[in-house]
C-alpha cells in the first residue's frame, strides 16, 4: 500500500464492521489518526480496539441530532471522511414498505446531503469527503426500484458537493457484491451460493472482499486529482448479463 495518511485525521462513519471496519484498519495502517462512528457501542468498541482508533462516538445516521452531535465533538479540522453505513432494502414496488422507504431515504440521502453541509470548514482544503455507494441497481430489475433511487441520488449529491465545497474533494465509491458480515444476514442460506456464483461468473474469479474496497477508498483520499466522480468496484459485476 503507497498511501501515506500519517498524522491526518480519518473519520469513518458505520467503521464498526465490513467496508467501515476495514477502511478504519487500512487508514490506522497507513499512519492516520482514527475516529470511528456507529450504531453498537459494544461492537464499536471491539472495532476501536482492533484497529487502535483514537476516538469513538456512537451516531445512527438516519438521527439529524446525533449526525450534529458528532461533528460537534470531532476535532476542530479533519483529513479525510468516509461516510458507509447499512445497504438499502429491496422489495417489489407492489410490496414496498413506504413507511421503510421514507426512513431509508432519511438514512441514505438526506443524511448524506447533511453531512455534506456539515463537512463545510471542518474537513481542511484539499481533504475529502467519501460516500460509499453502489453498482447492483443501475440495471432496472424486480425489487430494485427503490435501490436505484439512492444510487442515482448519491451520484448526484456527490458531483454537485464537489463544486460547492470545493476545496474539500467528494467523490464515491460504488461496490457491487461485497463478501461482508451485511451480505451474510441479507443472503443467509443462499450466502454459500451466491459467492459459488461470483467465483464462477466474475471477470477477476474471486468475490470482492471488503479490503478491496477499503484501498480504493485510501487511494480516492489521498489522490489530490479526483473530485466529483464515482468509482467502480465490483470485479466487472456490471459486464454480466442478468
Amino acid at each position: 500500500m503507497n498511501e501515506n495518511l500519517t498524522g491526518q485525521i480519518v473519520v469513518v462513519i458505520g467503521g464498526s464492521a465490513g467496508i467501515g471496519l476495514a477502511t478504519a484498519r487500512q487508514a490506522r495502517a497507513a499512519g492516520a489518526r482514527v475516529v470511528i462512528t456507529g450504531r453498537d457501542p459494544e461492537r464499536l468498541g471491539k472495532a476501536a480496539a482492533e484497529v487502535d482508533a483514537e476516538r469513538t462516538l456512537t451516531l445512527d445516521r438516519g438521527e439529524p441530532a446525533q449526525l450534529e452531535q458528532v461533528f460537534a465533538e470531532l476535532p476542530e479540522q479533519v483529513d479525510h471522511i468516509m461516510a458507509g453505513g447499512g445497504g438499502p432494502f429491496y422489495a417489489p414496488i407492489a410490496e414496498l414498505d413506504l413507511e421503510r422507504a421514507r426512513q431509508d431515504l432519511d438514512e441514505h440521502v438526506v443524511s448524506s446531503l447533511h453531512l455534506a453541509k456539515l463537512s463545510i470548514g471542518r474537513v481542511r482544503p484539499g481533504g475529502s469527503l467519501t460516500f460509499i455507494s453502489g453498482t447492483g441497481a443501475r440495471r432496472p430489475g424486480v425489487g430494485l426500484s427503490f435501490a436505484a433511487i439512492g444510487t442515482a441520488a448519491l451520484h448526484a449529491i456527490t458531483t454537485n458537493a464537489a463544486v460547492e465545497l470545493a476545496p474539500i474533494r467528494v467523490n464515491a465509491v460504488a461496490a457491487g457484491f461485497v463478501d461482508t458480515p451485511l451480505s451474510a444476514r441479507l443472503l443467509g442460506d443462499q450466502l454459500d451460493a451466491r459467492r459459488a456464483e461470483l467465483r464462477a461468473t466474475l471477470p477477476i474469479r474471486r468475490v470482492v472482499g471488503a479490503d478491496d474496497v477499503a484501498a480504493l477508498v485510501l487511494h480516492v483520499m489521498t489522490n489530490s486529482a479526483l473530485t466529483g466522480a464515482t468509482f467502480d468496484v465490483d470485479g466487472g459485476q456490471q459486464l454480466l448479463t442478468r
